[in-house]
């Protein structure tokens, strides 16, 4: 089955820096682009950064410039690292992929979430 088990999150102050991960398992997650998304209280979850299976990443542009996403296949695991973190950044933090199925059909996995909080 497919996991995506997020780590990482916690209380920060403005101006601080967070890594979080994503530990990937039951598919070839080399073979597949991954993404990180937040989602605040009362709000749309929205796409952070995502990282292809070649290394090409794309972000918002609220992080671009603070955030970078990397991924090490030989872990299963994508990390984001988060720098200069900002009380807008407090969010919850997603683990996201889309899969393809043997019937042609794709599946979109999340993980369970993990909390950044940024306050002084």
């Amino acid at each position: 089955q497919v996991q995506l088990v997020e780590s990482g999150g916690g209380l920060v102050q403005p101006g601080g820096s967070l890594r979080l991960s994503c530990a990937a398992s039951g598919f070839t997650f080399s073979a597949y682009a991954m993404k990180w998304y937040r989602q605040a209280p009362g709000k749309e979850r929205e796409l952070v950064a995502a990282i292809s299976t070649g290394g090409s990443t794309n972000y918002a542009d609220s992080v671009k410039g603070r955030f970078t996403i990397s991924r090490d296949n030989a872990k299963n695991t994508i990390y984001l690292q988060m720098n200069n973190l900002k009380p807008e950044d407090t969010a919850v933090y997603y683990c996201n992929t889309w899969l393809d199925t043997k019937l042609g059909e794709i599946h979109v996995y999340w993980g369970q979430g993990t909390q950044v909080t940024v306050s002084s």
